[in-house]
């Protein structure tokens, strides 16, 4: 199979040839380049076409939410997967604007990084966990006459859809529930299948709309 192409994105110097260095390790996988700020990252994009921009969010010229936004326009075929230090509600909830393929933290190791990447190459968004509860306090603070929850979900998958919301990793939500975690990433898939959602940040959106948080 092709190696998925990334391009990454930091304006710290160390930071952006480390992961360079260490995804350039890893089987499957393509640094095309680095780029120390947002437009700089656009621009090389558009020349040398990557599969995915790993993207920090604090930049100069132009931060990488803006940058998310004009590759979405530009490359609609890019992913965009936003790795950063900062969980800051409002980053968050930009990314998630900015239709980017996950928020990761950058204390993550290198080998779920890279399978991070494989996954933002097929469509999979992969968010931190601490982002993910970011956004459960953030959706929850907004006002909106809640619904009845989807018919279609069991009340042990409305039970899984609401930790999801809460930003509960599998893990977690199997000792909440006290079930295996592959019986909760079956819940989730089977959620995310049955709705008819892309990943685990629109489950929290479509709990915070049924009033589930």
């Amino acid at each position: 199979m092709t190696d998925v192409r990334v391009l990454v994105a930091d304006d710290q110097a160390l930071i952006r040839e480390g992961i360079a260095s260490l995804l350039g390790l890893e089987p499957g996988i393509t640094v095309v380049g680095v780029a120390a700020d947002g437009r700089a990252a656009v621009d090389l994009a558009e020349r040398t076409l990557p599969d995915v921009v790993l993207m920090d969010v604090r930049m100069p010229v132009l931060d990488g939410l803006r940058a998310a936004d004009l590759l979405r326009e530009r490359l609609p075929s890019c992913r965009v997967l936003m790795l950063t230090t900062f969980d800051d509600e409002e980053y968050v909830l930009g990314a998630l604007r900015a239709g980017t393929s996950g928020y990761l933290l950058k204390d993550l190791p290198a080998r779920d990084l890279a399978q991070a990447v494989r996954l933002a190459h097929a469509g999979i968004g992969q968010h931190d966990a601490a982002a993910l509860r970011r956004l459960a306090e953030a959706v929850g603070r907004r006002p909106g006459a809640p619904v009845a929850p989807a018919p279609d979900l069991t009340a042990r998958e409305i039970d899984v859809l609401r930790l999801i919301a809460q930003g509960a990793t599998n893990r977690e939500i199997g000792r909440r529930l006290y079930v295996s975690e592959g019986t909760v990433k079956n819940h989730v898939s089977h959620i995310l299948t049955r709705l008819g959602l892309r990943d685990r940040t629109q489950a929290a959106l479509y709990a915070r709309d049924r009033g589930l948080l």
